[in-house]
C-alpha cells in the first residue's frame, strides 16, 4: 500500500511542469497608485446615523504651532510618527447627519477654495448613498472658507434646498463693512480675502433667505449650539443627545491629534485670538474627558470621530472610534 501510494504522489507531481528559475523569480508589473475607495464612514449614535466626508487632507507646517519650542514640537510629532517632510498631514472632514426627521451637514469642506486636493465632500455624499436636494440644513462650525465654501459652486447652491446656520457673532466679524477697519494692518489682506470667499459661499443661500443666524441658547434641528470662541470671534460647536449617547461636533478647537492633545496649551496661526482659543480647549477637553461624549471632528484623522481621554486632567490622547461593519 505504501509503495501503491508513492506511485501515486509521483504521478500527480509529474502532471504539472516545472517551473524554470527565471520563472518564479519575475516580478509583477508596476501599477501605478490607484485613488482610495469613497471617503465616507458611517456610524450609528443610537437612534441617529452621522456619516463622516472626507474633504481630503491638507499639509501643516510645524511651525505654524504656537507656544512651544519647535524641538518639542518634533519630538512629538516623531512620536506619533507624523513628522512628514511635507509637514503635518490634517483632514478635512465634514458630516451628514440623519435624524430621521432632518438630513443636517455640520461643516462643508473648503471645495477648490485650497486647491485640487480638497473639495471631495459632495462626490463622498453621493457615494454615501445620499443627494445634496435631501441636505435641509447646514450648520457652519464658523465662517472659515475650508469650512463654508463647499456649500457653493459658481454662484449656485451646492444644496438647494438647504438652509444655512452660523452664529450671529460669526456673522458680525466676517461680513460687516465696519470691522474691516478693526483688523490689524499687517493682517488686513488674508482678512479680506476671507471674506470675499465666504461672500461667494453665501450669495446665493442669502438671495433666497437662506441665511440665518443664532445667538447661545438657541437651538437647531435638535442640535443645542454651544460658544466655542477663540479659532474665531463667533466659533460654536455643536451637540446632539441621540437616544444612546451625545455626539460634539466642535469644529476648529483642536487642529492636531498629536500636539495640540499631549500639549493642550499650544495655540496655532490659524487663531484669531489665541489666548480664548488654548482657554476654550482646555475647558472642552476637560469636559470631554470626564462626562465622555462622542466627538467629531473636522480635522483630526478621518472619520475624525472618537473620544478624548485623560490620565491627569493636563495632557489628552485621541481615542478614534473602532472600525464597526
Amino acid at each position: 500500500m505504501k509503495k501503491t501510494a508513492l506511485l501515486l504522489s509521483i504521478s500527480f507531481l509529474s502532471s504539472f511542469p516545472l517551473l524554470s528559475h527565471a520563472e518564479t523569480t519575475k516580478t509583477l508589473p508596476v501599477i501605478e497608485q490607484q485613488k482610495q475607495v469613497a471617503g465616507y464612514y458611517q456610524y450609528q449614535a443610537g437612534n441617529v446615523q452621522i456619516t463622516a466626508l472626507l474633504d481630503g487632507t491638507n499639509f501643516m507646517s510645524p511651525t505654524l504651532f504656537k507656544n512651544i519650542p519647535q524641538q518639542q514640537v518634533h519630538e512629538i510629532l516623531k512620536k506619533y510618527y507624523a513628522d512628514q517632510e511635507k509637514g503635518v498631514q490634517t483632514s478635512v472632514n465634514a458630516f451628514l447627519v440623519n435624524t430621521g426627521k432632518s438630513l443636517v451637514l455640520v461643516d462643508s469642506g473648503a471645495a477648490s477654495c485650497f486647491g485640487a486636493h480638497l473639495g471631495s465632500v459632495l462626490t463622498n455624499l453621493k457615494a454615501a448613498g445620499y443627494q445634496p436636494e435631501q441636505v435641509d440644513t447646514i450648520l457652519l462650525t464658523h465662517l472659515h472658507p475650508d469650512h463654508v465654501c463647499g456649500i457653493s459652486k459658481d454662484g449656485n447652491a451646492n444644496f438647494p434646498n438647504a438652509t444655512v446656520y452660523a452664529s450671529q457673532d460669526e456673522a458680525n466679524y466676517w461680513l460687516d463693512a465696519k470691522q474691516t477697519s478693526k483688523v490689524p494692518e499687517a493682517k488686513r489682506a488674508g482678512y479680506l480675502g476671507t471674506v470675499e470667499k465666504i461672500k461667494a459661499a453665501l450669495a446665493p443661500y442669502q438671495a433666497k433667505q437662506r441665511f440665518k443666524t443664532y445667538k447661545l441658547g438657541d437651538e437647531i434641528q435638535g442640535f443645542k449650539v454651544i460658544s466655542t470662541a477663540g479659532h474665531t470671534p463667533g466659533h460654536f460647536s455643536y451637540a446632539l443627545k441621540t437616544d444612546s449617547e451625545t455626539v460634539v461636533f466642535i469644529g476648529d478647537i483642536v487642529h492636531s491629534h498629536t500636539v495640540q492633545f499631549d500639549r493642550p496649551k499650544t495655540a496655532i496661526e490659524y487663531d484669531i485670538n489665541p489666548q480664548q482659543a488654548v482657554q476654550t480647549r482646555l475647558k472642552q477637553f476637560a469636559d470631554f474627558a470626564k462626562h465622555g461624549q462622542t466627538i467629531a471632528a473636522p480635522h483630526l484623522p478621518f472619520p475624525g470621530i472618537g473620544h478624548v481621554y485623560s490620565a491627569d486632567g493636563k495632557s489628552y490622547q485621541w481615542m478614534p472610534i473602532h472600525f464597526k461593519d
